[in-house]
């Protein structure tokens, strides 16, 4: 434990209050004095851990490791806060953050008009729906697309391309099929099975506008999912 208060360092949840796990398996004792800033204000978080040695603590949900925040000096903690909460008082600050808010949404409209070109092309519907077609991209691009919203739109892993497959895919699923009302056991890999499965059901219906086929209003899956 020697010389850990002065490191900065990834913790786990430890077996007893005021403990963590260090990467290794060391339990650490918390040191006094020290306090857990929650996780949600990145500008505090950053000043915090500049400030001087913390330790990040983590945890993993599912296959996801999430921060729950970081061990710092609460003296470090208090400094940060007033110093940000004076900075963020002024005026130059509120006029920058206004830039900084006109600049996220003309990246989030120009993206937008992206992903939406996108989802068009991977539709890529007969003529004789192209009306159908920019319904349907229109309502997987408003829902895919919000900032937050943690759909697969709003990766940058994979090819836009992909992202707008994989959203139609999912809108698909949630809005032509019994997915969400389906009992899916709990075993590995039955829910993707499932979805999978579903898919192909979708990509098949696809392919009926894609050929152009007439399908009557009262019969076709899209319209009664838009309404």
């Amino acid at each position: 434990m020697i010389g850990h208060e002065n490191a900065t360092i990834d913790v786990w949840p430890g077996p007893r209050p005021k403990t963590v796990i260090a990467d290794g398996g060391a339990i650490l004792e918390i040191p006094a004095g020290w306090v857990l800033l929650p996780p949600g204000d990145a500008g505090l978080t950053r000043r915090v851990k500049a400030a001087g040695p913390t330790w990040t603590m983590l945890e993993k949900k599912g296959r996801r490791i999430m921060s729950r925040g970081v061990w710092a000096p609460g003296e470090h903690i208090t400094k940060a806060k007033a110093d940000l909460e004076a900075e963020r008082s002024t005026e130059s600050y509120a006029a920058k953050q206004r830039s900084a808010a006109k600049r996220r949404e003309k990246v989030q409209a120009e993206y937008t008009d992206d992903f939406h070109g996108a989802v068009l092309a991977y539709l890529h519907f007969h003529p004789n729906h192209a009306e159908l077609a920019e319904l349907v991209a229109k309502a997987v691009t408003t829902h895919a697309t919000p900032v937050g919203s943690g759909t697969v739109a709003r990766t940058k892993r994979i090819p836009i391309g992909d992202r707008a497959a994989a959203a139609v895919i999912a809108w698909l699923r949630h809005q032509t099929t019994e997915y969400d009302m389906m009992e899916i056991s709990r075993g590995r890999g039955d829910r993707r099975e499932v979805r999978r499965k579903l898919a192909q059901q979708s990509k098949a219906m696809l392919e009926r506008y894609r050929r152009g086929d007439v399908i009557a209003e009262v019969d076709c899956p899209l319209r009664v999912a838009l309404r």
